[in-house]
């Protein structure tokens, strides 16, 4: 069974093996659900979601390993077909798409994200955010990778694509994450 790190939030719930295993699947879902939020900004094949919020708060609620597994879940569910990539996208072809990076760096950032909240950078707003910061760029370095890959564009056109359009709406992301996950540790030590 799916076990999470005693220092993470869900950790702190009742029947915390039951409710990590819920919480992984919750968290897929919740990104696949997010990824329907969808901006394309002109000529950019890119587009804004709300994943990134997802990806990265299911890190820290959930640990290294859960959050890795929710993210591989939503990975996995997409694949098989069920619309949970940016626009109700599904399936294997998704991965030969400009954003494919992306989807992939998710993975690596919750791992990462999880990592920290485990060595506590969850409880408080400077740690989180700059957990939160971390995060993104290993989803930007992912990104920029496969935008070179599968479109074929040069670092500095993938950059310009594939990051800067992206930095103001993670810095707030971030910022919510940093009020959000320490505001949930002190509710915890309530109950």
């Amino acid at each position: 069974m799916l076990t999470t790190a005693p220092n993470v939030l869900a950790a702190r719930l009742p029947y915390a093996k039951v409710t990590t295993a819920l919480l992984v699947v919750a968290f897929a879902v919740l990104m696949g659900l997010s990824a329907q939020w969808v901006v394309y900004l002109p000529g950019n094949p890119v587009p804004i979601t709300g994943q990134t919020l997802t990806v990265l708060l299911g890190g820290a609620v959930l640990g290294m390993k859960a959050g890795a597994a929710s993210t591989l879940l939503y990975i996995i569910m997409g694949a098989a077909g069920l619309p949970f990539f940016a626009g109700g996208e599904s399936g294997l072809d998704t991965f030969s798409a400009p954003s494919a990076g992306y989807i992939v760096g998710f993975f690596f950032a919750a791992g990462l994200i999880g990592k920290l909240a485990e060595n506590r950078a969850d409880r408080a707003f400077s740690t989180m955010v700059t957990a939160f910061l971390a995060g993104s760029l290993v989803i930007y370095a992912f990104g920029v990778a496969g935008l070179m890959l599968n479109a074929g564009l040069e670092f500095s056109t993938a950059l310009e694509l594939g990051v800067y359009p992206f930095v103001v709406g993670d810095l707030i992301k971030a910022g919510a994450a940093g009020v959000l996950t320490p505001a949930a540790w002190k509710l915890t030590k309530r109950a």
